[in-house]
């Protein structure tokens, strides 16, 4: 039987702002957190997707932006644009599901179906 429970998703979300306070879990823990709850938490299979899926595109951009810094600088300001990206997203995305709303990752890779 699942449950509902807005605020682990919440915390999920928010969750991936860890990789500016330790440097590192932005990944790990929403991982975690979604692998052990998405049997039980309605809609924490679908909203653990979609944070993997924003987790492993916003590395995949940072890791394609690199190489384009040698092109008159282009990569940093790529970097600088996915470093504002992965701060916003999962704020917006939080309150908006804290507010019962669906949450959106835009240029989201689907890596996970």
């Amino acid at each position: 039987m699942q449950r509902s429970d807005n605020q682990l998703l919440v915390v999920t979300h928010l969750s991936q702002l860890l990789d500016y306070v330790t440097g590192f879990g932005g990944l790990i823990v929403p991982l975690i957190l979604w692998l052990v709850n998405k049997e039980n938490v309605i809609d924490m299979d679908h909203h653990g997707k979609s944070i993997i899926n924003f987790q492993l595109s916003i590395l995949i951009y940072s890791i394609l932006s690199i190489p384009l810094i040698l092109f008159f600088g282009f990569g940093i300001l790529a970097l600088i644009v996915i470093g504002i990206m992965a701060f916003v997203f999962p704020i917006v995305n939080a309150i908006r599901v804290s507010n019962g709303q669906e949450a959106n990752y835009p240029l989201s890779l689907s890596i996970l179906k």
